[in-house]
């Protein structure tokens, strides 16, 4: 009860969408009363001059990154189906040689290039959803995403590999906004790559952003050093009702190939809505409320509104890049319907770091990556995910 009541008295005045204000009275104390660290951790350079360095006004023309589905891709994509159904295959064997691309394969490899060694994101556009049913939608889509990544990773523990983002909080019990109707604010899923699939847009809103950690970091690292240290210290992590209760890691890491990522989603620290955190669990420090609100805010500042179309795949390098999207208005006639997954790529993957690869919480190990599995399972109707 006294570890409890400690935390509820010393824990920093954060929500899950940051206040501004309390961020710029947090800001301006530290800079008066702190000696803040003017040096960077260790290892960490001055400044990360990369394609995926970029704030969301570089970006002019999408057609630089939109690629748009011909009509010779779309007819690929139906012969690939029509191919993999003539086998009578588990779903989970969908892959490259059971999904043969002809023409269209060159080019989404290229486009997972730019994912890990370019930009970090990339949309395709005209995937035509209204012309399947919901099997053949889940099929194609995951067999074009068989050559941006062959893995795929599990999104719970029953080993689904393919979820519905929608918003289910009228008729179930959600504790995380990717079930809502929402704002989400800046965040990362798990694994290497997050691809989304957009069966249907909102009515009203749902505007998807992303932003990138590598300008962000440049930001901090000329301003505000201390942040960054920060950043790489342990933080106290919500493990959601398992054992351990909360768990402790960095969020944000360098590679052995001098790769920036960053891994973190904001409920770990804040909670969020009918799932608030335990106080028993170890409170942030002021430092690190600081830290999570100017990521978040940076990111809104220097972040790219994507035009998330009907028949949208958007793909992010998810160690790179972080993303949040606005909250939405559903009509009995348009419900923001979208299916998610996570991949990996086996030749352009990156290193991953120890303390991401195992233990508690989010990690690779719990991504369970096989290219091939008659364990994974595509999740053909809506569901709310199990932490």
């Amino acid at each position: 009860m006294a570890t409890a009541e400690a935390a509820r008295v010393t824990a920093p005045n954060l929500s899950y969408d940051p206040d501004f204000e309390d961020y710029s009275r947090r800001k301006e104390r530290r800079l008066h009363q702190e000696k803040l660290p003017t040096h960077l951790p260790p290892g960490f350079p001055q400044q990360f001059d990369t394609p995926s360095a970029w704030k969301g006004s570089d970006w002019k023309d999408e057609s630089v990154f939109v690629y748009q589905f011909s009509k010779g891709d779309l007819e690929d994509i139906d012969q690939a189906l029509a191919h993999f159904k003539s086998l009578n295959l588990p779903l989970g064997h969908i892959c490259q040689k059971t999904f043969p691309l002809k023409s269209l394969s060159k080019q989404l490899r290229q486009c997972s290039n730019d994912l890990h060694n370019g930009r970090g994101f990339f949309v395709l556009r005209g995937f035509p959803v209204d012309k399947y049913q919901r099997l053949d939608n889940v099929i194609a889509y995951t067999g074009v995403s068989s050559y941006i990544g062959s893995l795929r990773g599990w999104q719970d523990p029953s080993a689904s590999v393919v979820i519905h983002v929608t918003d289910l909080s009228k008729t179930h019990t959600v504790g995380t906004p990717a079930y809502t109707a929402d704002k989400q604010v800046f965040h990362t899923d798990n694994g290497d790559i997050v691809s989304l699939l957009a069966l249907q847009t909102a009515a009203e809103g749902g505007t998807s952003k992303i932003a990138s950690i590598s300008h962000v970091y440049n930001v901090f690292a000329k301003a505000r050093p201390d942040l960054i240290k920060t950043l790489t210290e342990e933080w106290p992590c919500d493990n959601f009702g398992r054992d351990p209760a909360h768990y402790m890691r960095p969020l944000l890491y360098l590679n052995s190939q001098q790769r920036l990522m960053v891994q973190y989603f904001r409920r770990l620290f804040t909670g969020f809505n009918n799932a608030p955190r335990p106080s028993s669990i170890p409170p942030i420090t002021d430092a690190q409320a600081e830290a999570l609100d100017a990521l978040e805010f940076y990111a809104r500042d220097e972040c790219l509104d994507l035009d998330f179309q009907k028949g949208d795949i958007q793909y992010i390098n998810n160690l790179s890049i972080f993303h949040a999207r606005d909250g939405y208005k559903d009509s009995e006639q348009q419900r923001r319907h979208l299916l998610r997954l996570w991949l990996r790529d086996e030749e352009y993957g990156w290193q991953i770091p120890e303390k991401l690869q195992s233990g508690p919480g989010r990690t690779w190990d719990s991504l369970h990556y096989e290219e091939v599995s008659n364990e994974q399972r595509f999740v053909l109707d809506p569901e709310v995910k199990i932490e």
